[in-house]
């Protein structure tokens, strides 16, 4: 695995993402990442790595343009401009990033192995965070009345 850090670029499979997100016409842009997200929502077996790792790699790049989310990493990440991602790449993020540390995810057997695993969960966490913040409890009692 050439992964050198937790971070969603960290590893060579999004490192080439990125890259090839920079090569890609703005147009083609975001379907690039939508269809990063669906593959490892839509794979009805075993999630390897290498989707996984791109489908993090996507997720944080919809989680950088919400007001919560942090820039996709500068040294690794996407270098040109993305589109505006429409909102309902969030959703698709928050099932990617389930599936991603999911039993059925060899990424997540792999850090599960890991010294770091802990805090690459964590790390995943944190993007799903933003991406689904939790509801307050006075607001999540408003909607259950």
């Amino acid at each position: 695995m050439g992964t050198w850090d937790i971070g969603p670029f960290d590893n060579d499979t999004a490192a080439d993402f990125a890259g090839d997100l920079d090569e890609a016409p703005m147009e083609q842009r975001e379907p690039m990442i939508r269809k990063a997200l669906e593959r490892a929502v839509h794979l009805a077996d075993h999630l390897v790595t290498p989707d996984a790792e791109r489908a993090v790699a996507a997720a944080a790049l919809v989680a950088a343009q919400h007001p919560d989310g942090e820039p996709a990493c500068s040294n690794y990440g996407p270098s040109e401009p993305l589109p505006v991602l429409p909102a309902d790449l969030r959703t698709l993020a928050i099932d990617a990033l389930d599936h991603v540390v999911a039993e059925r995810s060899e990424i997540a057997e792999l850090w599960d192995e890991a010294r770091e695993g802990p805090k690459w969960r964590r790390d995943v966490a944190r993007l799903r965070a933003v991406l689904a913040p939790r509801i307050p409890p006075q607001e999540e009692a408003r909607f259950e009345n």
